[in-house]
């Protein structure tokens, strides 16, 4: 089976109550975790890649990690540029394999987002390739994505159907409380969703696919693990995960984790090094950090998208 574009993936989501899970990629351990998972269950995936991941393991080597993932695996598979800061890096993934492309211009003013959008637009639907835009500013970190509280804002109800008509975009990412990185809140914050603000997003764009960025749970078994084996994550809190199966079940038909699998990773790769400070061989801890990522995965395809045997 060949790469994929969003299309159809976001339209059965959409109509079926359910959302498409867009996982960060970063090496081979985590391709074949979360696609060994989304295998055994039968769902659609996005694999996506952040100019960060593409710096470390080189775009040549993730694309391919990505064809080898479609041979072992007989479901639909995306392959998706996350939060592509300008045209030239849009382009660059677009001509270089990628069925989807992120422009943010989230950091520009309204009008600017809208022309760098456009031309990324233009561009990417010549070649076959669907875009993501983003409007509203999600504060946390990200690789090159860095917003601070006081910057954060919460997407306006009232720009969507201007920026979706004028740019052609085919979904749209909003802020509606979520927020990057594994520190989200602090100590005695609870997180909470805006569904106020995506119902009437929802109105202003029936039967348009809606995104969430920065949406890991920072599971607490994770958590536990790496506290245990010297880490030290006691202020990891993330979004509660009935919040995000509610939002799938809406207009959200696409949820980014990353976050999630970085804690899995490290978590088991922590576990064997602590437990055995003389290991050296990485397939021996880097295994186990696998099959957590592997868990994990399975774990959010059928408690919190609701993606299993919808392939």
């Amino acid at each position: 089976m060949a790469l994929v574009t969003t299309t159809e993936m976001f339209k059965k989501a959409y109509e079926g109550g359910y959302a498409i899970g867009a996982f960060n990629v970063n090496n081979m351990e985590i391709v074949q975790g979360i696609t060994e998972a989304a295998g055994e269950l039968n769902s659609p995936l996005i694999l996506q890649v952040s100019a960060g991941a593409r710096k470390y393991a080189n775009h040549t080597y993730l694309v391919k990690l990505v064809e080898a993932a479609l041979i072992e695996n007989d479901i639909p598979i995306a392959l998706h540029l996350d939060h592509g800061a300008d045209f030239e890096i849009c382009k660059s993934c677009i001509d270089g394999g990628f069925t989807s492309v992120m422009i943010d211009g989230s950091h520009h003013s309204f009008e600017d987002n809208i022309a760098v959008t456009k031309k990324v637009v233009e561009y990417a639907h010549s070649k076959g390739v669907v875009v993501e835009g983003e409007l509203g500013k999600l504060a946390g970190v990200e690789d090159d994505v860095k917003v601070s509280d006081a910057d954060a804002a919460y997407t306006h109800p009232d720009e969507v159907e201007e920026f979706v008509s004028r740019t052609g975009v085919d979904s749209l990412a909003i802020a509606i409380g979520t927020s990057h990185g594994a520190f989200k809140f602090k100590p005695g914050q609870k997180p909470m969703l805006r569904f106020d603000i995506l119902e009437e997003i929802t109105k202003r764009l029936p039967n348009f696919p809606i995104v969430l960025h920065g949406a890991s749970s920072v599971s607490q078994e994770y958590v536990k693990i790496i506290q245990e084996n010297g880490g030290n994550l006691a202020d990891a809190i993330g979004i509660p995960e009935d919040m995000l199966r509610q939002a799938a079940r809406s207009a959200v038909c696409k949820i980014n984790i990353d976050s999630d699998l970085r804690l899995a990773m490290t978590a088991g790769v922590r576990e064997v090094l602590w437990n055995n400070p003389a290991a050296f061989d990485p397939r021996e801890y880097l295994k186990v950090g696998r099959a957590n990522v592997k868990s994990l995965v399975a774990h959010k395809i059928t408690n919190v998208l609701g993606s299993d045997n919808k392939a």
